[in-house]
């Protein structure tokens, strides 16, 4: 497993008053720094010994988000009312609702 194809993400942190260095796929783990080149390095080390160390135990180790493969599709429960006000902006608008939803979901 590479670690340079985890998330990473370092943020500031006003409760520490430090940046705090984060992985998406492992939740658990963080590293506060008063740089946040520090912070990278710190959560990375981490991540690092996390893996090496399940790797020895046999333990399943996460598979980097960037490594899975999305099918395109999910399914999203709505409000009926909300439903209908969706497949009326679409008609409106000469789309469909799946073509709606995802320029909405997408920002545009």
């Amino acid at each position: 497993m590479n670690i340079d194809h985890y998330t990473y993400r370092v943020t500031w942190s006003p409760d520490d008053s430090e940046h705090v260095g984060l992985c998406i796929e492992f939740p658990s783990l963080s590293w506060l720094a008063q740089t946040p080149q520090d912070a990278l390095s710190g959560i990375r080390k981490i991540v690092a010994k996390v893996v090496s160390d399940m790797r020895s135990n046999g333990e399943q180790i996460p598979k980097p988000l960037s490594e899975k493969r999305y099918s395109g599709e999910f399914r999203v429960r709505i409000p009926p009312d909300v439903h209908r006000t969706l497949a009326i902006q679409a008609a409106e608008q000469g789309i469909s609702l799946n073509r709606l939803a995802s320029a909405k979901l997408s920002g545009n």
